[in-house]
């Protein structure tokens, strides 16, 4: 409960008005860093699975567009539809073994069913968001992230030595040495007017540095035609699935597990560095980012091109160069690469950018992405049981991403599938993370009405908790009263519900050695209390007839953390002994 820290970077919030040159410069911005990855894991996918050209330049076509209306889908908030946050979108590597067995199996037609199969599997775990809340913890989407720029970071130093043959051994450090001076200098001192540019000066001076090195090769991009729209390769779906597209589903679905807890980490992420001071993660938002990406996994689907993914690091690190988070630069970045699609030559000189330049910029994105879960983490709380979970899933992803002992020992696919860092360091986390939930003290329910009238219901139920589990006079009298005013904070001045109909107020206690932990699940204003209770002590110009709740909730609780749903908001309230 402590105040949020503040990120003076952020010259533009959500809801701002954004200059549109300026827009337009960080859609430009977003498209380089999102351009590359999607035409490289389309491109891998299918020349993997033996597929022709005609295939790929459709898979291509349909990536790009698909991309750039789910980037500007995540940017828009459409009844429950959309995340309101930039996140740029993009095709996932997480998907190219599975896709290229599918494509072996039964052909392109065959993958696109499988997809759009997943993408119902993901937008019902969207749903069920509420449900998974004690298991898709911020401990598991923190080690997730962490994991993740820690097993991507090898590529960023790939891409360094990603030379012409030839070309001289110290073209990809000096290359990748100008890019990441020049975007990181005019960041950390440059004009504030220059910030939101950060990001294209330093691959500009890349690409300046990359000519006398001959780094530069233009043989795609005199092939590519000026405007196009691929003339066939649309796989359409396999309606007759056969045994072979049975064996696959389980596999298809244990990606999308993943893909969803990956997502709603970054969602966490960029829900965080959004704003200039950040509040509470809305899970109202979670849960329509994550329909955002079930959507556009259908549509990949429905198209027969590989699943999109929201690309955390590469919007993380946009959002920390350029100052801008307004929904109105990831409109732009989701119109621009949704356009790039119709004009071939437009892509051909983006993928023209050297790699090294490329890779000077990764590892800014990986080290802010590997921050960010360190940060997710620690807001989250470490006590020991939480980092034995962080530690041991972090170590065993980490170590069988270099060392895949399960490659030998499970027959193919499963070996490479379960043997893949993030799938076996998330599984850790959610085993571990589900082991401890089911091990803990046996839980205490009260079902009542929002309404101060059942108060007494209340004590009664805390009084008899308190009893159980031996706590003496005082600590028993400070749980009552924290049950008390987490009630009065959440009943708004002049509430008045008929009889009968005041909202279902659902009150779980769950004691944990000297901690009594209280969920209070109902429907409430749209207020969040933890923001509340963080910014308090900055409101004292005002003051309404629930401050003294506030004040007094913050002095009997040791945390308190308010989960907004759609449908459902919980305040978990933790009262020691």
């Amino acid at each position: 409960m402590t105040a949020a820290r503040a990120n003076a970077n952020i010259r533009y919030e959500l809801d701002e008005r954004c200059p549109l040159p300026v827009a337009i410069g960080v859609g430009v911005q977003g498209i380089i860093i999102g351009l590359a990855p999607t035409v490289l894991i389309v491109a891998i996918t299918a020349l993997a699975a033996g597929q022709d050209e005609s295939y790929l330049s459709w898979a291509v076509f349909a990536a790009l567009i698909i991309s750039g209306v789910n980037t500007a889908l995540q940017a828009a908030k459409i009844g429950r539809l959309g995340g309101g946050h930039i996140l740029i979108m993009g095709a996932t590597p997480n998907f190219i073994a599975v896709s290229v067995l599918a494509i072996e199996e039964g052909g392109t037609a065959m993958l696109a069913s499988l997809i759009v199969l997943s993408s119902l599997f993901y937008l019902a775990l969207a749903a069920w968001l509420p449900l998974l809340r004690r298991i898709i913890t911020p401990v598991v989407s923190g080690t997730v992230l962490m994991l993740i720029a820690a097993i991507l970071l090898p590529i960023s130093f790939d891409r360094l030595q990603e030379v012409p043959e030839g070309s001289s051994l110290a073209a990809g450090p000096c290359v990748a040495a100008v890019t990441l001076i020049a975007a990181t200098m005019s960041m950390l001192r440059g004009p504030r007017t220059w910030r939101p540019w950060s990001l294209l000066l330093g691959i500009a001076a890349g690409c300046v540095a990359a000519a006398p090195f001959g780094l530069y090769d233009f043989a795609h991009l005199s092939a590519a035609a000026w405007v196009g729209i691929p003339a066939s390769g649309f796989p359409g779906l396999d309606l007759t699935p056969s045994a072979g597209f049975w064996a696959l589903l389980p596999m298809f679905l244990i990606v999308t597990l993943v893909q969803v807890i990956k997502g709603i980490g970054d969602g966490v992420v960029v829900q965080q560095v959004s704003r200039r001071r950040p509040r509470t993660t809305d899970f109202r938002l979670i849960q329509g980012s994550t329909y955002a990406n079930g959507v556009g996994v259908l549509l990949s689907g429905l198209t027969g091109t590989p699943p999109t993914t929201s690309y955390s690091s590469s919007t993380v690190s946009l959002i920390h160069l350029t100052g801008v988070s307004a929904r109105s630069a990831g409109y732009a970045v989701g119109g621009l690469l949704a356009l790039l699609a119709f004009f071939p030559k437009i892509t051909g000189v983006l993928l023209a950018i050297p790699s090294p330049v490329m890779g000077g910029f990764l590892l800014v994105a990986i080290g802010m992405l590997f921050v960010e879960g360190i940060q997710t983490l620690l807001r989250a709380g470490l006590d020991p049981q939480k980092a034995i979970v962080v530690g041991l899933a972090f170590s065993i992803g980490l170590g069988m991403q270099h060392q895949n002992i399960l490659a030998d020992l499970l027959p193919s696919p499963w070996g490479a599938l379960l043997g893949n860092g993030i799938t076996i360091g998330t599984t850790t986390a959610l085993a571990l993370t589900a082991f401890l939930e089911l091990t803990s003290s046996r839980r205490r329910r009260l079902e009542i009405r929002l309404d101060m009238a059942d108060l007494p219901r209340i004590n009664a139920f805390l009084q008899e908790v308190a009893a159980q589990i031996g706590w003496d006079a005082a600590a028993t009298e400070r749980l009552r009263s924290a049950g008390e005013e987490t009630l009065s904070s959440l009943l708004q001045p002049g509430d008045a519900y008929p009889a009968g109909e005041a909202p279902r107020l659902i009150i779980v206690a769950r004691p944990e050695g000297g901690t009594v932990e209280m969920e209070f699940l109902a429907v409430f204003d749209e207020e969040n209390l933890e923001d509340r209770l963080a910014y308090l002590d900055e409101q004292t110009e005002t003051f309404d007839e629930r401050e003294l709740s506030f004040r007094l909730l913050r002095h009997y609780a040791s945390s308190v953390r308010h989960q907004k749903y759609h449908g459902l908001d919980i305040v978990t309230v933790q009262v020691t002994s």
